[in-house]
Formats: C-alpha cells, sequence, structure tokens
C-alpha cells in the first residue's frame, strides 16, 4: 500500500511538534514537512501536493479557512483548533475532519483512516464464480451443479456432460469452446480437443500422460500438455 503523505501548518512550535511525533508513529504516513508560518507553508503545499495537510485555523497572515481555499484538490484538509465554534465553517472548504486542541493520538489516527478510505478505495470485489450452470437437454433446462460435473466430452456439435451421481451423461447441443468459457477456469482443465475435465476428479495420472477420471482414461496430445504439467505444478508436493 503506498503511504499516504502529509504536511503540518500550525503557528505553535509545541502544536507542530505534537503533531510531527503522531505522523512520524503512524503507519503508511509520511511526513513531508512542517511549518509554523503560512506564508511559508503554501508554495511548498502547491509543490508537493501531500494528500493530507493538518492546518490550524487561526494564524497570523494568512490563517487556515483562507490557505484551504487555494489547495490542490487532490489535498485533504484536517483542521486543528482549540475553537469549536470554527467547525461550521470548516464544512465550507469541504474539510475532512475537524479536530479540537489538544488533539489526541486516536482522533489523529481516526482523521488519517478516513482519507485513506477516500485516497486508496478497496479493489473492486470480482464476480463470483458460479456454483450452478444451466444445461438445455431435450428442450428442457436443468440446473446442474458445477461441483457436480466429472467431465465434459465433445462429439462434433454436441457434448456430454458426465455427472456425479448420473447414470448417464446430459446430451445437449454446445461447442467444446462455449462450454470452456461458461465453467470456471480455476476448477476445470481442456485436456483434449475433446475433452473438459474437473481437476478436483482426477483419479490419477500415469508415465504415459494419460488421466484417470470417472470410467474414462483420456490420453493427453502433445498440444495440450505443456497447459496441463503447468497446472500439475501448482498442485504438487515437492
Amino acid at each position: 500500500m503506498k503511504p499516504l503523505t502529509c504536511i503540518i501548518v500550525d503557528d505553535e512550535p509545541l502544536a507542530v511538534r505534537l503533531l510531527v511525533s503522531y505522523a512520524e508513529k503512524t503507519p503508511d504516513l509520511k511526513l513531508l514537512a512542517s511549518f509554523t508560518d503560512s506564508i511559508s507553508a503554501i508554495n511548498a503545499i502547491k509543490a508537493q501536493q501531500p494528500d493530507l495537510l493538518f492546518l490550524d485555523i487561526q494564524m497570523p497572515n494568512i490563517d487556515g479557512m483562507e490557505l484551504a481555499h487555494s489547495l490542490p484538490e487532490s489535498t485533504r484538509v484536517v483542521f486543528t483548533t482549540a475553537f469549536k465554534e470554527y467547525a461550521f465553517e470548516s464544512y465550507e472548504v469541504n474539510a475532512l475532519d475537524f479536530l479540537l486542541k489538544p488533539v489526541r493520538y486516536n482522533k489523529f489516527l481516526a482523521a488519517v483512516e478516513k482519507a485513506r478510505k477516500q485516497l486508496q478505495p478497496s479493489p473492486t470485489p470480482q464476480p463470483q464464480q458460479p456454483n450452478t450452470v444451466f444445461i438445455r437437454v431435450d428442450g428442457e433446462w436443468r440446473n446442474v451443479a458445477v461441483e457436480q460435473i466429472i467431465y465434459v466430452n465433445g462429439m462434433k456439435d454436441y457434448v456430454m456432460f458426465y455427472l456425479d451421481g448420473e447414470p448417464k451423461p446430459l446430451v445437449t447441443h454446445l461447442t467444446m469452446k462455449a462450454v470452456e468459457e461458461m465453467l470456471p477456469n480455476d476448477r476445470f482443465l481442456r485436456i483434449h480437443r475433446s475433452y473438459i475435465i474437473a481437476v478436483d476428479k482426477i483419479q490419477k495420472v500415469d508415465r504415459n500422460d494419460c488421466v484417470y477420471i470417472g470410467r474414462e482414461i483420456i490420453h493427453i496430445p502433445d498440444g495440450y500438455l505443456p497447459a496441463f504439467k503447468s497446472f500439475m505444478e501448482t498442485r504438487t508436493f515437492r
């Protein structure tokens, strides 16, 4: 995770030292600079564009509210002040948080985490693989559990699904390519032009590159061997 960057601006040296000590002990937070003069801070803020600015409100020359209006859009502001009456004004500049002095570390840390959630959102969850698939058989749709499929055998324009607990395969009008795209690729592997197998249903693989699965023995052609051996390496104790 990329560290958040921050700058601290407060005209009180003791307040700056306290916040600096907080920043230095906070994981994944990098302190770029600290200032007791708002005018000196402006150029550094514009040049370094920190993720987070801890900013006092009541300061000489340029106060915190004025400074906040000139910030880069990417910088989030956390106001630090001894005067709670400024809280309402802080919303005018879309402040991330408002901390009353003396600032406690748990409040400081909470503000950092709030900034982290805004600036580093969680990755988009990947769609889950289906637990069942629908297979059209004799004009009807059969809902079949993926874990029930042992292997699939292609015959011209038809495929046969061999299932656990079913004496006969389900025959449907499909291509092997369509089946390959439909089934979860972390659980099924195509090992032959005419066969897709459930890898967890493999009983054994002999020295002649024959896969024993269900009641079938399937010899893996040379063109499919590299992918199969690559898979086997991920599942084999060494």
